[in-house]
């Protein structure tokens, strides 16, 4: 079974909404409506609706950093699923390594998350990995099966089937440091193997894996050539729209798909 690359760009906080205009109008022409590649841009909240309006209609989609596991309520600060997808969002991420890390996000908080997307048609990608300790520690593949059995617990067979999972090692995000194409791969062939274990061949043989940590030109082919990654999430190289148009182009070269 054939699995479409995706390449996704995390903004994280940077761009304005004008900013964000620009670099969307500015990179439309690089992402091709007959590529076997999808392309996907997570630009801060303040910046979706503006964008959803800009491309509706076009091969680049649009998703959201995070959600609120609620659809309203008191909760100042936080973004519903149907905000996101007034805007236009068809992906959003859930338990992102900042998430976890930074703002505290537990497993089970994730997994509420997630069931919020799915429950509002969202296609949510769940990010998962270890700490460079846990790494050190040989505990990378414990970490990653706790991970998974939290986020996909009492989900259904069709749900299953709109789930992109991110092994994004938190050592290498935003550090400059990568995973080698070995360690990437170690990982994401764990979790495809996991999902075999756990939901079946056609879950495992379907479901999109990506790699996230210091993904950029220099490093795409060799990460995006290796059987178990389907395409990437991209964190700072994502912010240039020559780097993110470079990624985009090499996974083309690949032929879109795994």
């Amino acid at each position: 079974m054939t699995r479409r690359l995706l390449i996704a760009g995390n903004w994280k906080m940077n761009k304005t909404p004008s900013e964000s205009e620009d670099f969307v109008r500015s990179i439309l022409p690089a992402v091709d409506a007959g590529d076997e590649v999808d392309a996907l841009i997570l630009p801060p909240f303040t910046s979706l609706d503006r964008l959803g309006t800009i491309l509706e209609g076009t091969p680049l989609a649009l998703g959201a950093q995070d959600l609120h596991q609620n659809a309203s309520g008191a909760f100042t600060g936080a973004i519903s699923t149907q905000m996101l997808c007034a805007c236009g969002c068809r992906y959003v991420l859930a338990g992102h390594s900042e998430r976890r890390h930074v703002f505290g996000d537990s497993d089970d908080l994730v997994a509420a998350k997630l069931q919020a997307a799915l429950a509002a048609g969202l296609e949510p990608i769940l990010c998962i990995g270890e700490r460079l300790d846990e790494r050190r520690a040989d505990e990378t593949e414990s970490v990653l099966e706790r991970q998974l059995m939290s986020g996909l617990a009492d989900i259904s067979d069709p749900d299953l089937r709109r789930i992109t999972i991110a092994y994004e090692p938190v050592w290498a995000i935003g550090t400059g440091e990568t995973a080698t194409p070995e360690q990437a791969q170690g990982a994401c062939a764990f979790v495809r193997g996991w999902l075999l274990s756990a939901f079946g061949e056609e879950i495992a043989a379907s479901t999109r894996i990506l790699y996230g940590g210091s993904v950029k030109p220099a490093n795409a082919q060799a990460l995006l050539g290796e059987p178990d990654i389907d395409g990437a999430l991209v964190g700072g190289a994502s912010l240039a729209q020559d780097a993110f148009a470079a990624i985009l182009k090499t996974a083309r070269s690949l032929g879109g798909v795994t």
